[in-house]
């Protein structure tokens, strides 16, 4: 699946066929965070919540382009992404973008 954060595929005529999601709220355990609050004693990057972060974005993206399969699609076009603090120690993260098929 083509992913693009612009809004055409580049030389390719494209048909959309809709708006396209994945989400995940996605918490840490309670061991990083307890670490990661001793880490703002000291600053400096908060590796564990950067790593979830991380894997939160990959999952809601598997979800996106699953849902742009669902529907046909050879591409998903202006991806965008993101996040919000659902609770303490959680969050959300979002992907959407627009499913397209090629012409």
């Amino acid at each position: 699946m083509l992913l693009l954060n612009i809004d055409y595929v580049p030389g390719r005529e494209i048909e959309a066929l809709g708006i396209v999601k994945g989400t995940v709220v996605q918490s840490k355990n309670f061991g990083k965070d307890f670490m990661a609050g001793m880490k703002t004693l000291v600053g400096g990057e908060i590796v564990g919540y950067t790593e979830m972060l991380n894997e939160a974005r990959q999952i809601a993206t598997k979800r996106m382009v699953d849902e742009a399969v669902a529907l046909g699609a050879d591409a998903v076009v202006n991806v965008r992404y993101g996040s919000s603090s659902v609770m303490q120690g959680a969050a959300e993260v979002v992907a959407y973008g627009t499913a397209v098929k090629l012409k």
